[in-house]
């Protein structure tokens, strides 16, 4: 596991050089421009999606822990890796103080992404984190919720001829479910950690 952290970290550095304050898309995109979130109140953790262990799990399921959710898909070449790289090293940080917090993967690619496609993809980034699939219907409303952008665009080159577009900042969720902030993606894993360590600790 330590290769391929330092492997992914190394990804990392060259993708934040030249994409500076954006956020990123996949190969084939123009990046996506970093925008503030919407104001904190309409902005909601609302899912029932499958995880992949194969059960079930709303939003509530995860009440009384901190939830930090990234969106992404299994076919990314480059920003997904990075960014569970990312929550993976932040979960280092943390340590046991870990245990208050829940890092949620939630496909939007659930057309390739089944509950077993994410079986064999999420546990190489570590076992605290968890991913979430679901039929097409439910990814959108979900998306709607957490007001995150996806789209699938054509790639001739990409796994299939096709690749995603997506938001690639974290969302940071209350033990209440309610929205707190984002973290860009460019921040730093030792920053995100301080800050949860804050907010558990108050």
């Amino acid at each position: 596991m330590t290769n391929v952290r330092i492997i992914l970290w190394s990804i990392v550095a060259v993708a934040i050089a030249i994409v500076g304050g954006f956020w990123i898309s996949e190969r084939g995109q123009l990046p996506v421009a970093a925008t503030r979130l919407p104001a904190a109140e309409t902005v909601l953790a609302d899912f029932e999606l499958t995880d992949h262990n194969g059960m079930v799990q709303t939003d509530e399921d995860f009440r009384g822990r901190w939830m930090l959710v990234f969106f992404g898909f299994t076919n990314c070449p480059d920003v997904c890796p990075m960014g569970l790289a990312t929550i993976a090293q932040v979960m280092d940080d943390l340590g046991a103080e870990g245990e208050a917090v829940q890092p949620l993967f939630i496909t939007v690619d659930p057309e390739r992404d089944t509950p077993s496609v994410l079986a064999n993809y999420i546990p190489q980034f570590g076992p605290s984190i968890l991913g979430l699939s679901g039929p097409q219907e439910q990814t959108q409303q979900t998306a709607k919720a957490f007001k995150v952008y996806y789209q699938r665009n054509e790639d001739e080159s990409a796994p299939d001829g096709y690749t995603m577009g997506h938001t690639s900042s974290f969302l940071l969720f209350d033990p209440q479910g309610e929205f707190v902030r984002i973290y860009e993606y460019d921040l730093d894993p030792s920053q995100i950690a301080s800050d949860l360590q804050q907010r558990i600790g108050s």
